[in-house]
């Protein structure tokens, strides 16, 4: 058998030897408007291996729908604790009773982050409720997750870049972790903050296009490495895709640890 010389340069297996990988968007439970495989714990954990995924942040799907999401919490946690790789993101309603109650309950259970997708909810994304939340994540030192979308918008309104802006505006010690947004998005929210302001955000990279087109590669040019994290979006979308994204950009070993771990433990600081 033809033996191999082993390059440490670039590719993908230096990559995985010198880092973890996280997930920071990642979803367990049905999905109410169609069908879509892969949605249970344990096919989930499956999707991890097959892509060399050691951690996944993962909200409860279904619960994202429901007059009262934070119903879902509860089963997230006990299924976060069966399986080590996954981190409970528990969602906030700041419209119902005791919303300070389920923040509190994530911050003593370790969650990485807790999510309020305001627009599902039917909350103004930049009214006073959302700013109170931002508030109270800042205090609490908890990251707020919010998508900007789930798929297109024929499901719902997306979230505006303008809301984005608004919370971080909100108060100085939020910090934002916004998932789905795509180039035009990042680069309106970036550009329209303080310096100060966009340090306190930062981005998945589950819906920025990748190679052949240039918009994940400018953006992490002109924005910087350090605002990106790496999600998935997954069962909702396939995983190797931000995987190839990756791969495709030949990314130094520093650039790519940054963005697959190294920017979480930031988001987390």
């Amino acid at each position: 058998m033809e033996e191999r010389s082993a390059d440490l340069s670039h590719g993908r297996i230096p990559q995985r030897l010198m880092a973890p990988r996280v997930d920071v968007n990642a979803f367990l439970g049905a999905y109410p408007w169609r069908k879509v495989p892969g949605t249970s714990p344990e096919a989930l954990a499956q999707a991890l291996d097959r892509v060399d995924i050691d951690t996944a942040w993962v909200t409860h799907l279904p619960g994202l729908f429901w007059r009262d999401p934070t119903e879902g919490n509860a089963w997230l946690y006990e299924t976060a604790k069966k399986q080590r790789r996954f981190a409970p993101v528990p969602t906030v309603h700041p419209g119902l009773a005791q919303w300070e109650q389920v923040l509190a309950d994530a911050a003593n259970a370790g969650a990485p982050a807790v999510r309020c997708d305001p627009l599902y909810l039917g909350l103004d994304p930049a009214g006073g409720e959302m700013r109170v939340l931002a508030a109270a994540c800042g205090a609490a030192r908890i990251p707020l997750m919010l998508a900007v979308r789930l798929e297109d918008g024929r499901q719902r309104h997306d979230l505006p870049a303008a809301a984005v802006r608004a919370l971080l505006r909100a108060d100085s010690d939020v910090r934002l972790l916004v998932t789905h947004a795509d180039r035009g998005f990042v680069e309106e929210v970036h550009f329209g903050s303080t310096p100060e302001e966009a340090r306190r955000v930062w981005w998945d990279i589950c819906w920025i296009w990748g190679p052949p087109e240039d918009h994940l590669a400018t953006l992490l040019d002109t924005i910087g490495v350090d605002r990106f994290v790496f999600g998935t979006g997954q069962p909702l979308r396939l995983p190797e895709t931000s995987v190839a994204k990756l791969d495709l950009l030949e990314l130094s070993p520093d650039a790519r640890g940054a963005i697959e771990f190294k920017n979480v433990q930031e988001l987390m600081a």
